[in-house]
């Protein structure tokens, strides 16, 4: 039985792409970037170059390509289990059995604090200036909040995650403006591939300031579009 209890019409969005650009096309006809390009396009890369020549161009590209295939399957199995109630088994893919044990630490640890699903890969939009999805909407011991699962190769630290914070408030703004919610809570579950779990909080006093910092880089990269 699914875990979703719905309580609002999220609409699904389109993918279109419109002068070369992959943009989500909205329910009020506009054609808008989505959250992750607005934050990669605006994002300091002085460290992920350097970190590229230090280990080379091409293990590079496998690290990023494994890690997105984890990714995408441990996302699969969270997905799987929000939809049906009931936790997917992994077969004999090597990476599908790390994804699925990693599942498993984000459903054992985070979930558990989940009192309430309204939807999974959840679309939402901020008129006629971004878009994009979301893992997760909710509440969280209570609380209406906006929710992502994420994978790491290794631990990480609150300084280096930056735009995990700006992507919980992106969303989170962009669901208050169009069903009329007040959500000024996020959370993004973490899980690495040594089974390391780990949980970092946006909580609602501190919403103001990573709300100016989100429309800061909103407005960095429509300067550099122009």
């Amino acid at each position: 039985m699914s875990l979703i209890k719905e309580k609002f019409d999220y609409k699904e969005l389109k993918r279109e792409s419109v002068e070369g650009k992959r943009l989500y096309a909205c329910p009020d006809g506009n054609h808008v970037a989505s959250v992750t390009t607005i934050l990669s396009k605006t994002k300091d890369m002085t460290h992920l170059i350097a970190w590229r020549k230090r280990v080379g161009e091409a293990k590079a590209q496998e690290i990023v390509t494994e890690a997105a295939s984890v990714g995408t399957r441990m996302h699969k199995f969270l997905e799987d289990y929000i939809l049906t109630g009931e936790w997917p088994q992994p077969g004999s893919n090597p990476y599908s059995q790390q994804a699925n044990k990693m599942g498993e630490q984000i459903r054992d640890n985070a979930m558990v604090d989940v009192d309430a699903i309204w939807g999974t890969e959840v679309m939402l939009y901020h008129p006629q200036i971004y878009a994009g999805t979301t893992d997760l909407v909710g509440t969280y011991k209570g609380q209406p909040c906006i929710m992502d699962f994420k994978q790491s190769n290794k631990p990480k630290k609150k300084e280096w995650i930056e735009d995990y914070f700006l992507q919980l408030t992106a969303y989170a703004l962009a669901h208050n403006e169009i069903h009329g919610t007040d959500i000024k809570e996020g959370h993004v579950f973490v899980c690495c591939r040594d089974l390391t779990y780990q949980q970092f909080d946006l909580w609602p006093d501190e919403f103001a300031d990573w709300e100016a910092k989100w429309w800061d880089r909103v407005y960095k990269y429509y300067d550099t579009m122009k």
